[in-house]
């Protein structure tokens, strides 16, 4: 079978890029899961789950909710800036027995087959400082179906409910761990290794570099010292020949 690139794959897409390359809320429907599992079989991977497997894994992760109450989300990559669902409040926070890892294969969205990008996930070990949105009791159903559409579409994530330290004191937060099972998880990568493949990976969403640099920005911005991005964004921007972030 002859690869094709993810930016091909875009056409007769169910939703539009953003100029800006943000997610929006209303391209999460199911019309583009149906149009991300086609275009995965055209270069030989059927990662899709199907809208069964996915409707069961958040039924079987929010059983335990009650109605009326709201649910927090714990955001750590792009969900901090980019969540696109309805967020009703927002606090740092941390959780623990996990850290945020470039461990993930990229082929879409910032990644292609040629050029394969690193996706975020959190991984088993240490403790991770992020943000949790909270979704207020009245759109709990219809977010977290939105959230199942972004985060669950692959199967490469695991939902998972950890305890999660706010300023009044521990409270559970809903997430998305990385699934070790699944055939994207690569562990954990070397600097060098990271830094080649995140400063030349693109999609059609837009590069690789672009979401670690938004990244590290955002951990900046809420005071969070994750030295370890901070030296990748030093070897990406090196490797693609790009100012070093001030």
């Amino acid at each position: 079978m002859t690869r094709k690139s993810s930016n091909a794959l875009l056409r007769d897409a169910p939703f539009s890029i953003a100029p800006d390359g943000l997610l929006r809320r209303e391209d999460f429907t199911r019309e583009r899961i149906d149009w991300l599992r086609e275009r995965g079989k055209e270069i030989g991977q059927d990662w899709v789950l199907s809208h069964e497997e996915r409707d069961a894994s958040r039924a079987e992760a929010t059983m335990h909710l009650t109605p009326g109450e709201p649910v927090w989300v714990f955001a750590y990559g792009s969900l901090m800036w980019n969540p696109a669902f309805h967020v009703a409040a927002t606090e740092r926070t941390q959780v623990f027995g996990y850290h945020r890892a470039f461990c993930l294969n990229l082929i879409f969205g910032r990644g292609s087959p040629e050029n394969p990008g690193l996706m975020l996930a959190l991984d088993t070990g240490g403790s991770c400082v992020g943000l949790a949105h909270k979704i207020a009791p009245e759109h709990v159903e219809s977010e977290l179906e939105i959230l199942w559409l972004r985060e669950m579409s692959l199967g490469s994530y695991k939902p998972a409910w950890l305890t999660a330290r706010f300023k009044e004191g521990p409270r559970p937060v809903l997430t998305f761990v990385a699934n070790k099972a699944h055939e994207r998880y690569v562990g954990q990568q070397t600097m060098e290794t990271a830094a080649k493949r995140i400063a030349v990976s693109e999609g059609y969403v837009g590069d690789n570099r672009t979401y670690l640099y938004n990244t590290v920005k955002h951990l900046d911005e809420l005071g969070i010292a994750d030295g370890s991005l901070h030296r990748l964004e030093h070897e990406v921007r090196r490797i693609a020949g790009e100012p070093q972030a001030q």
